[in-house]
């Protein structure tokens, strides 16, 4: 047992001269936890113009403004526990402007005891604007080679400028960049949301070749909101257009995503306000292929319940009742889906809604021949729709 005691005492001391530490860590308090980026038109902010007079400048063009979001760690912490302890914001925006992005974040250093450290960063939100002279691909090189930013980094564009869009107006004690990541978590509730779209995701959509969507946002007075979507060119990953909520929600129904949503519509005769909350959402998209002929068929079956009825003047909710409401509805939903495939093949001329990817997996042979022009070859084909709404609940209020 002594002979035992003896070897441990010797090898513990021993033991310690071989233990690592972290001998390059940072203490997080003197980190600047940046959890959103913007990216804007190069516009010097005033304070940035008289850094420069007083000598303060370096070469540069003013191609791009970015806009770092720190959060204010005197306030944060309260905010991320759900208090409101504090009258300050709980985030504080950082603005320069240059034409490389890395410099850029060496130029912060420059002004801020606490450089920017994106490991936590939650949110890119790029001004529609730069994608008419810059590519997406372009644009996020930078971000994608950066080891310290997570690929799960939730990529918005705006139709504005990405600093408005990274403003909430004051006494809110939230922090932007949560705000725009937990709205994407409502897609139960509104239709018009699409899947979350990530740095992960981007290569392989900005390499595939055909057209895409991204999740419009705008910023007003301090205010934010999730407005339709900004459509992408596949060849060149620049902007193609934009998409307003009608539009949005056309695809979503086409491609059959997203829950939650309203058809509304008026009855002819009463000209009554009707509206239906979506339960449940099915599509199929159908390539068909005859000899060198290909059309599709989408079939999309939606069961739904009666959420608000205003003609009060019906005596009783029968089954004749809700069968003219249901075609009412189907009705609706088919003029919107063939009012933006007709958008998508006379005015964008692209597929937004995922028609190439059906032909890719059932007809792999023929996907290879039309894949390199598939979106001008996609603007020839003939669509056909059949739309099906049942009402499955009408609601407490049954007048029977």
């Amino acid at each position: 047992m002594k002979q035992s005691t003896y070897k441990i005492c010797f090898l513990f001391p021993i033991m310690i001269l071989f233990l690592t530490g972290c001998w390059s860590s940072h203490e997080i308090e003197d980190l600047g936890l940046t959890f959103a980026m913007g990216f804007d038109e190069g516009r010097e902010t005033a304070l940035e113009k008289k850094f420069d007079k007083m000598g303060g400048d370096y070469p540069k063009k003013d191609q791009i403004t970015l806009t770092y979001q720190y959060v204010n760690p005197y306030t944060a912490g309260t905010q991320i526990a759900g208090g409101s302890g504090s009258s300050q914001k709980p985030y504080i925006n950082i603005y320069e402007t240059g034409d490389s992005f890395q410099q850029i974040g060496t130029e912060v250093a420059l002004r801020q005891d606490r450089p920017v450290f994106s490991s936590h960063l939650k949110v890119i939100v790029i001004a529609a604007d730069l994608l008419r002279p810059y590519s997406l691909k372009e644009l996020l090189d930078q971000a994608l080679r950066d080891n310290e930013i997570r690929l799960s980094t939730l990529v918005l564009v705006t139709r504005g400028r990405a600093s408005d869009a990274l403003e909430l107006k004051d006494g809110t004690g939230k922090i932007p960049a949560f705000h725009l990541s937990r709205i994407i978590h409502n897609d139960f509730r509104a239709k018009k949301i699409l899947p979350p779209v990530t740095l992960a995701k981007l290569p392989g959509m900005m390499n595939a070749g055909t057209s895409y969507l991204l999740q419009n946002i705008i910023g007003v007075n301090g205010e934010i909101k999730y407005a339709g979507a900004v459509a992408i060119n596949g060849k060149t990953n620049k902007l193609l257009g934009f998409l307003d909520e009608k539009d949005l929600d056309g695809i979503m129904w086409i491609k059959g995503q997203g829950v939650g949503g309203t058809v509304k519509n008026y009855d002819q005769k009463t000209k009554k306000l009707t509206a239906m909350a979506v339960d449940h959402l099915k599509s199929e998209i159908k390539p068909v292929v005859k000899g060198n002929r290909l059309s599709f068929k989408v079939n999309i079956n939606s069961e739904a319940h009666l959420a608000e009825n205003w003609n009060t003047a019906d005596a009783e909710i029968d089954k004749n009742y809700l069968k003219r409401k249901e075609a009412s509805a189907s009705k609706t939903v088919k003029q919107l889906v063939e009012q933006i495939t007709e958008k998508m093949q006379r005015e964008y001329k692209a597929d937004l809604a995922g028609f190439g990817d059906e032909v890719r997996i059932q007809y792999p042979s023929l996907w290879r021949k039309l894949k390199k022009n598939w979106d001008e070859v996609f603007t020839e084909i003939p669509i056909q729709y059949d739309v099906n709404i049942t009402i499955e609940e009408f609601g407490s209020q049954s007048r029977h």
